[in-house]
């Protein structure tokens, strides 16, 4: 049986009488990984922060671990670990110095601590870099560094906000390893991240918008949301291709994607022909319009058109 070790219920959190968190609730399973996905200013930093009982809620209900983080913020942290996204590390110590703080500060005897900094560093391919000084770690290095401190009291539940943003494609891959090693242990996860590609990774989503919860379960049960097909019509100038496009029929959603257009429509057979006459009627070069499966950021892309005006953005 599943077992729940997180449990929100109507969470707001409110900055200068504004929302970033408003009337959250969600549920999360024992060796499950929740990505928490959204742009900047989402509430994804600030849903972490109450969790981690560092951050007082305005109202609702927050069980972690089995404890009252709203009432007894204090009673939840020597079960769980919480990673920010500026991480304390002490550049003026070494790696091993660091990992050694943060033993004694969770009271992790020297034994237990010898072997688990052995395991995590062995994982994060960082144990021929022990003497190093924190503050001449590369920055993937250094995130690695911030979890191997993280997690060398083993907790029971680990919050990540946003560990791989700036780290290289390795070092990413890495540290999603580790992640899964943990989870196949029993570890809970939740993972903020900006990144809708890593978003595949998570067991389930919760899509934030302006701190209201869009959306929250598997990858394939969002992309089961999006009521359309999505095109990719290729172009250098996808933006100017976007602006033509607004306002066409069937037309659900449009994002600009590095060389491409992605768009959203409700009948490819009847709209490709319609997008390529509107295209050609306003002079703009573009190449193929390919059908293509739907991504995370697409169907984010989709719901967040039609909760815009409702939110006057």
């Amino acid at each position: 049986m599943n077992e729940t070790v997180v449990q929100v219920r109507g969470l707001t959190k409110l900055f200068g009488g504004k929302p970033v968190v408003e009337n959250l609730s969600f549920t999360v399973q024992r060796g499950e990984i929740l990505g928490l996905v959204g742009p900047d200013g989402a509430g994804k930093t600030t849903t972490l922060r109450i969790l981690a009982g560092v951050l007082p809620a305005d109202s609702g209900a927050a069980r972690v671990a089995g404890q009252n983080v709203i009432d007894e913020p204090e009673a939840v942290k020597s079960r769980i670990s919480y990673m920010p996204q500026h991480f304390g590390l002490y550049e003026d110590l070494t790696v091993d110095e660091n990992i050694r703080f943060y033993a004694d500060l969770f009271e992790v005897s020297a034994q237990v601590r010898k072997q688990r900094s052995g395991e995590l560093l062995d994982a994060c391919a960082m144990t021929p870099f022990r003497r190093r000084l924190a503050g001449q770690l590369s920055g993937g290095m250094k995130r690695k560094l911030g979890l191997v401190c993280a997690l060398i009291h083993t907790p029971e539940i680990l919050l990540l906000d946003e560990p791989t943003t700036g780290v290289d494609p390795v070092s990413r891959r890495e540290l999603w390893s580790i992640l899964y090693t943990l989870v196949f242990q029993g570890v809970t996860v939740l993972i903020s991240t900006a990144y809708f590609d890593e978003a595949e990774r998570c067991h389930r989503l919760l899509l934030l918008h302006h701190g209201r919860g869009l959306f929250c379960g598997t990858p394939a049960e969002l992309k089961g949301k999006l009521p359309g097909t999505v095109l990719s019509i290729a172009s250098s100038e996808p933006r100017r291709l976007r602006a033509a496009l607004t306002g066409a029929d069937g037309l659900l959603s449009a994002m600009a994607m590095g060389d491409a257009l992605h768009v959203v429509v409700d009948n490819p057979e009847r709209r490709v022909p319609e997008l390529r006459a509107r295209l050609e009627a306003a002079g703009l070069a573009f190449g193929e319009i390919a059908t293509m499966g739907a991504t995370v950021e697409d169907v984010f892309v989709y719901m967040v058109s039609r909760h815009a005006p409702e939110r006057g953005s």
